[in-house]
């Protein structure tokens, strides 16, 4: 199993745990995908390019 398969399973279980805990969707939502969208933009752009470019060689660019 692939890095991005095993967080993309961590995402939807989190998801899954947050709304029988009794959040609301919106709110289920805006944590899933808010919190890692706060972290890439606290990544400095030095961080940040570098992260890119990684993804980009796991693609065979």
């Amino acid at each position: 199993m692939s890095t991005r398969a095993k967080v993309a399973v961590g995402g939807v279980a989190v998801g899954l745990l947050l709304l029988l805990v009794g959040l609301p969707l919106w709110a289920v939502l805006l944590i899933v995908v808010g919190v890692p969208a706060v972290a890439y933009l606290a990544l400095d752009p030095s961080q940040r390019r570098r992260l890119r470019r990684v993804n980009r060689r796991e693609l065979g660019r």
